[in-house]
């Protein structure tokens, strides 16, 4: 399998505190692949060093072969479009100026018309044309999530990189997005990402890994069943409920599997 994100022996510290230790791991080429976790385990500091937003680290960081620290900006924005997990705005921008800053790599502060162009498209492939005037700060979080996504497909990148990119989503757009992901991978793109919601990635993507001690594990059913993978993950009992081809998994409560 041909990787898109390749990482090797990745250690991030801050101070004396290990955040990430002797990660290894590599994300497959148009596949859409999730990372499970907890909060504060280190996820966010992995794809910060994995889209270059992070310094200072020891290890290696690939982009389809190549040292992520020897791409331009312009190369990498071509590359890689990244969702951070918290974003702000303050200032009064349209969503529309939201959506032409994911060009700036590219066209400067001067927009070109093809630009304007694609956000059209981009707002009706995310089915938001009625918010293209509007002025950001005053979206609500769904909304602004859903443009922040938008802003990225204005990158047009190869390698989509989301930091728990169902935040503020309500049921109908957490669905929404995670169709649209895997028809991007449908589409030759790579899509990676956070998330908290195993049911729902267990739905979409094609590869799985867990956030454990500090390190990065593959779902592999044979060495570590997979609902134990996930008690260990999360500290809490998993309950599978077959449904068709649908695979649900979900959390109980203490004596509930007694």
């Amino acid at each position: 399998m041909e990787l898109a994100i390749e990482v090797k022996q990745l250690n991030v510290s801050y101070g004396k505190q290990a955040i990430l230790r002797d990660v290894n791991v590599g994300f497959g080429e148009r596949r859409f692949s999730v990372l499970l976790g907890t909060n504060g385990s280190g996820k966010s500091t992995l794809f910060k060093a994995m889209t270059g937003l992070l310094s200072g680290y020891r290890g290696t960081v690939l982009v389809k072969g190549k040292h992520i620290g020897e791409l331009s900006h312009q190369h990498k924005a071509k590359q890689i479009g990244f969702l951070p997990q918290f974003y702000q705005t303050v200032f009064p921008f349209t969503v529309e100026d939201i959506l032409l800053t994911g060009r700036a790599a590219f066209s400067g502060f001067s927009p070109h018309r093809k630009d304007k162009v694609l956000v059209g498209e981009v707002l009706a492939e995310l089915g938001l044309e009625r918010l293209r005037n509007k002025l950001f700060p005053q979206l609500s979080g769904g909304e602004q999530q859903m443009v922040m996504i938008g802003r990225l497909l204005m990158q047009d990148p190869e390698i989509i990189i989301l930091d728990e990119p169902t935040n503020h989503l309500d049921v109908y757009y957490q669905q929404f997005l995670m169709n649209k992901l895997k028809a991007f991978v449908g589409e030759g793109r790579t899509v990676i990402a956070i998330m908290h919601n195993p049911t729902l990635a267990y739905q979409f993507a094609d590869d799985f890994y867990f956030m454990l001690d500090k390190q990065v594990v593959p779902a592999c059913q044979e060495a570590v069943p997979e609902l134990d993978m996930l008690k260990a993950v999360f500290s809490t009992d998993f309950l599978h409920i077959p449904h068709e081809e649908w695979k649900i998994v979900l959390p109980v409560g203490e004596g509930v599997l007694r």
